[in-house]
């Protein structure tokens, strides 16, 4: 396994880490940042969370640049975001910080795609992801760490980008899902 590759394993490993800080009921107080008040567990949570989510970019980047791309690392990098984003958002709609609706619109969408991913490597296809995928992908990450971090930067002067974010995020869901599935119909006009 190469160095892109376990980095990308890593990410997935912090997945039970996040879930443990943000859901069980740890005791370690509040934290006063910018005028917001927020649980120290929210903010080691995020702070999880963003470390993940950017080994993201490192692995990608690493693999791109010493030529290090494999279809493993095609199948694991998008199967981690998935992983990774879902627990997220399930996490905050627990919390009642995002709507369920929304999360059940995002997921969807990834089990969806992930579906056709697997229709797509049975007849030997690995796609990797492409650029609308990653604009996802980000926007979905800084959607969950504005809601993680209960909108610390913008909370003083009462500008909901935590929820803005988020509407951005379920908009490049959406149209990203689309736009994979009108790029691969092919899979199945040849499926039997």
């Amino acid at each position: 396994m190469n160095l892109p590759n376990k980095i990308t394993v890593s990410r997935i490993c912090l997945i039970p880490l996040f879930m443990i800080i943000m859901l069980v009921k740890f005791n370690w107080g509040q934290v006063h940042l910018l005028g917001t008040v927020i649980p120290v567990t929210h903010l080691v949570g995020a702070i999880v969370f963003i470390i993940a989510s950017t080994t993201d970019w490192i692995d990608g980047h690493l693999a791109r640049k010493y030529h290090l791309v494999t279809n493993m690392g095609k199948f694991l990098d998008p199967l981690a975001d998935k992983l990774l984003v879902s627990t997220a958002f399930i996490i905050l709609v627990d919390l009642g910080y995002a709507d369920s609706w929304i999360v059940i619109i995002i997921i969807a969408r990834e089990f969806a795609v992930t579906g056709l991913r697997l229709l797509l490597a049975g007849e030997g296809e690995v796609v990797a992801a492409n650029m609308l995928g990653k604009i996802k992908t980000w926007t979905q990450i800084v959607a969950i760490s504005s809601l993680l971090l209960h909108n610390i930067i913008f909370e003083a002067v009462s500008f909901p980008f935590d929820q803005l974010a988020l509407w951005v995020a379920l908009i490049f869901t959406i149209w990203s899902g689309g736009d994979y599935f009108a790029k691969n119909m092919h899979v199945f006009k040849n499926s039997k």
